[in-house]
């Protein structure tokens, strides 16, 4: 998947906070949405349905790549041969993002396995994550991004941004450059997801001495979306209240803030996630670019 999210990165206009990268859900899959190539456009989508990866253009060509158990460079030979064959001259740096002891798309024969109904039913919990947070984000009035999935991080989210600038990232991301982290996370924002678990470590802890405010919803025990049957509650309700109660907490800390954010805890250090075992990730945080903006 990073293969596909590199090309869209080096074919699309840079759009603050790395929005330009991301992939977005479609009716089959996970979709580029259309990328500008000299006087046309394409798109690339993973069928999750028929599993194959779909190049077409804006002149009605496409291309075909299927998804099946196969070495990651099998795969990138196959993609960027399809590009050539539509014309498609396209360029990317092949060491994958966010992944330590990376190796480079067109050198690994050790990572080969794809599962069709595994991706096909992950797929499925996005569409399923994606109308909640799309319903999340027609709430705020501010600046708030798209929902969008990060084939980096591998998660799907929508962050709402207070407008404040925010403490510098500390970086060291494996294989992100530091610039391109502080630049995402210059201001204070407040961030929902849908993300399958893994080993991610991108994100210091949470302030030893920031106490949790009295009151704060025990989302793991009393909030399980993708139980519904184990739960009294409906999962769509479930997953909006855990979605909207950050703001809620936001507001305890900073009585006054309200949606808006208006108050204001200069120089502190604000960061709070929670985790369910089923995916659902709430993040509160802080970070600043300060002076290294973009040099």
């Amino acid at each position: 998947m990073q293969i596909i999210g590199k090309i869209r990165l080096v074919q699309t206009p840079w759009t603050n906070h790395s929005w330009h990268g991301p992939l977005c859900l479609s009716a089959r899959g996970l979709s580029t949405s259309p990328i500008p190539h000299g006087g046309r456009h394409f798109e690339m989508i993973f069928d999750f349905i028929d599993h194959q990866l779909v190049i077409q253009t804006s002149l009605g060509e496409m291309g075909r790549v299927a998804l099946k158990p196969r070495s990651v460079a099998d795969f990138y030979g196959a993609v960027m041969g399809e590009l050539q064959a539509l014309g498609l001259d396209v360029r990317i740096r092949t060491t994958p993002c966010e992944v330590a002891d990376a190796i480079p798309f067109e050198q690994d024969t050790l990572h080969h396995h794809y599962d069709p109904d595994a991706a096909c039913r992950f797929w499925r919990a996005l569409l399923q994550a994606d109308r909640v947070f799309k319903q999340f984000r027609s709430r705020f009035l501010g600046k708030c991004s798209p929902v969008h999935f990060f084939w980096g991080s591998f998660d799907l989210a929508v962050t709402r941004f207070s407008g404040r600038i925010a403490p510098v990232h500390p970086g060291g991301i494996p294989n992100l450059p530091d610039w391109v982290t502080r630049e995402a996370y210059s201001h204070e924002v407040i961030s929902a997801g849908f993300w399958p678990g893994g080993d991610r470590k991108d994100s210091p802890p949470a302030p030893s001495h920031r106490r949790q405010p009295a009151g704060t919803p025990r989302w793991a025990s009393s909030c399980s979306p993708m139980n519904p049957f184990k739960r009294p509650h409906h999962p769509m309700t479930c997953c909006s209240a855990f979605c909207r109660a950050p703001t809620r907490l936001q507001h305890r800390a900073c009585p006054g803030s309200g949606d808006n954010w208006s108050g204001n805890r200069s120089g502190s250090l604000w960061r709070k996630r929670h985790r369910q075992p089923d995916g659902f990730i709430m993040q509160l945080s802080r970070w600043n670019l300060g002076d290294q903006s973009l040099r």
